[in-house]
Formats: C-alpha cells, structure tokens, sequence
C-alpha cells in the first residue's frame, strides 16, 4: 500500500515518531508500505521555517534529505495536480491541505492525515 503523508503526519513521522498512534507507526516502519513525500509538503516547510517562529523550526534541506535516506519517495508537483484543486468542494481553505487532496486523488495514493477537516474530502484519504 503507498500514503502520501500530510505534513503533520511527515514531520512527526521523521522528527518525533512517539507522537504517532502505534498502528500508524508500525504500518509506517513496514517495509512493504510505500511512503510517498510530497513538495508540497517540503515548500509548506520552508515557508513556515523562514517565518522565523520561535515554535517552529524545522530545516526543510535536512529534512529533506533524511526522508530520501529513509525510503521515502517524492511526488513533485505537477500542472494536472494544481488544476485539479479546483474540483474540490470548498472543504478547506488552506492551500497546501487543499494540494495535498488533490494529489492524492490524482495519484490514487491514501493520504494520511491527522487533520479532521481534511479527512472530510472525498477519495484516497485516512485519518490516524
């Protein structure tokens, strides 16, 4: 099985995996699921990353590369991926999630997601 991981979910997947319900840590720790970044997810980082807020501080080059030391696979952006953003019902306002979705969708990849409002969305979508 491949899961896009939502930025959430990546973060506390690479950085502080304690913070992950065991079930998701243990499918995320199999070797045969395929775990699938999105750039999505590593702009969202650099954006928030150089706002320079004290609660967030996260290098997105590091983390960047240990997720392609760990397996982990990129799905880059693409113009179908962004036209398809506007298919969604106005579910979410914030862009990335909205992406994110549409990726998934696009990508017939389960996102997985810790967000509630996300996990509204029609499609590939799981919630931990």
């Amino acid at each position: 099985m491949s899961f896009l991981l939502d930025t959430h979910v990546l973060l506390w997947a690479a950085g502080v995996p304690e913070r992950l319900p065991g079930e998701v840590r243990a499918m995320i720790e199999d070797p045969k699921t395929e775990l699938i970044f999105s750039a999505v997810s590593i702009w969202e980082v650099a954006i928030k990353n150089g706002l320079g807020r004290a609660d967030f501080n996260v290098d997105p080059r590091l983390l960047l590369r240990g997720l392609r030391e760990n397996g982990y696979q990129e799905l880059p952006v693409t113009a179908t991926h962004a036209a398809a953003v506007d298919l969604l019902p106005p579910i979410h306002s914030d862009p990335f999630d909205r992406l994110l979705v549409a990726q998934a969708q696009a990508e017939a990849h389960t996102l997985l997601t810790a967000d509630t409002t996300v996990a509204r969305y029609p499609g590939p979508i799981r919630i931990m």
